[in-house]
């Protein structure tokens, strides 16, 4: 007899094997005592399996997130093994006011595993982690860059646990960073409670990539497929190159307050010294040079040419043969970028 799975309750809602369900968390009331509520979409498979929770928007003007979470619920998703938790938006405060942090100015991903007592972000954190985070084995969180500063579609990982990595790689996305855990974050939260989850940064804040929401989509089903939650398509098309592991990478600061003239691109390959941009006053009379510290792969770029001294410009991950690296990146993001570069359904 083929095992069914048992009844998941979430916020005091019982979800039946087989069901697909939306749920409303509630997270507090605005100041017109209006309540907010975080949203929640569970697909519940007969049969059981492994948990994954999606989330996205922990930062609240990181978008690209809630439109892949959309594309993915639409997905039938045929045979199911396991249960697919959907949360688009997490920090729900941030997104009605299009900014990153929390009314009191906390940033939500640094207040985990929070605190039932404790600040909004405390509580807010804490609720996530007690309804979602906890009853899921695996997990995958979106982001994307800061306002005026876009990534290239890249996976964030603890590459040194194994199943983490092979998560990792399977994504699919154009770059994998080995990256530490960071104090207070919720890939940290849910390491601590065994459970291996992948950051995904692609675009910039407040926008929606396409070419970035594709790569995050289709990473998401793959992920699926390697957990063993979708069977693997028979002749499906193979991925144009394998994802590029890069071991660390450096944020290289304005050296003068100006005007930024970029020279590069994300996903370029830049050889130590070579030239990222120049910083100039409006009539370009005092120029200074912002060179690439050492070789390797530009995978996050500030796009706003007014600079501060120190503000960070380019993101330079170090790889092994960055020209092969190089290549790889641009077959990857090739073969999902949209040249009309509309959101389509």
């Amino acid at each position: 007899m083929t095992p069914v799975a048992a009844p998941l309750v979430i916020g005091g809602v019982t979800v039946a094997p087989g069901e697909r369900r939306g749920i409303s968390l509630p997270v507090g009331m605005l100041h017109t005592r209006v309540p907010v509520q975080m949203p929640v979409w569970v697909i519940h498979g007969r049969r059981p399996g492994p948990r994954l929770f999606i989330s996205a928007a922990v930062h609240g003007d990181e978008l690209n997130g809630i439109e892949i979470i959309r594309r993915v619920r639409a997905r039938p998703l045929t045979g199911l093994q396991g249960t697919l938790l959907l949360v688009p938006v997490v920090n729900v405060f941030g997104l009605l006011q299009h900014s990153r942090y929390l009314p009191d100015r906390r940033d939500l991903n640094r207040s985990f595993p929070g605190s039932e007592r404790g600040s909004l972000a405390a509580r807010l954190a804490h609720l996530f982690m007690t309804e979602i985070v906890e009853r899921c084995t695996h997990g995958i969180d979106l982001h994307t860059g800061a306002v005026h500063r876009s990534n290239l579609p890249q996976i964030r990982a603890q590459l040194d646990d194994a199943e983490t990595r092979k998560l990792a790689t399977a994504f699919g996305a154009p770059v994998v960073l080995d990256s530490r855990l960071r104090d207070g974050s919720l890939r940290e939260a849910a390491a601590e409670n065994g459970i291996p989850t992948l950051i995904y940064e692609a675009g910039e804040a407040l926008r929606f990539d396409e070419m970035s929401i594709r790569v995050g989509v289709a990473g998401i089903v793959e992920v699926m497929r390697t957990l063993g939650m979708l069977r693997r398509k028979r002749g499906a098309r193979a991925r144009p190159a394998q994802p590029v592991i890069a071991d660390g990478s450096h944020w290289v600061r304005a050296p003068a307050g100006g005007i930024l003239r970029t020279a590069i691109r994300l996903g370029q390959r830049v050889g130590s010294g070579e030239l990222l941009g120049r910083v100039s006053d409006p009539f370009g009379a005092d120029e200074v040079r912002v060179d690439a510290p050492h070789e390797g792969i530009i995978i996050g770029r500030n796009s706003l040419p007014l600079v501060n001294e120190g503000d960070a410009l380019f993101h330079v991950a170090r790889v092994a043969r960055p020209g092969e690296a190089s290549r790889a990146v641009e077959a990857i993001s090739g073969a999902f970028r949209d040249p009309g570069d509309v959101i389509s359904s």
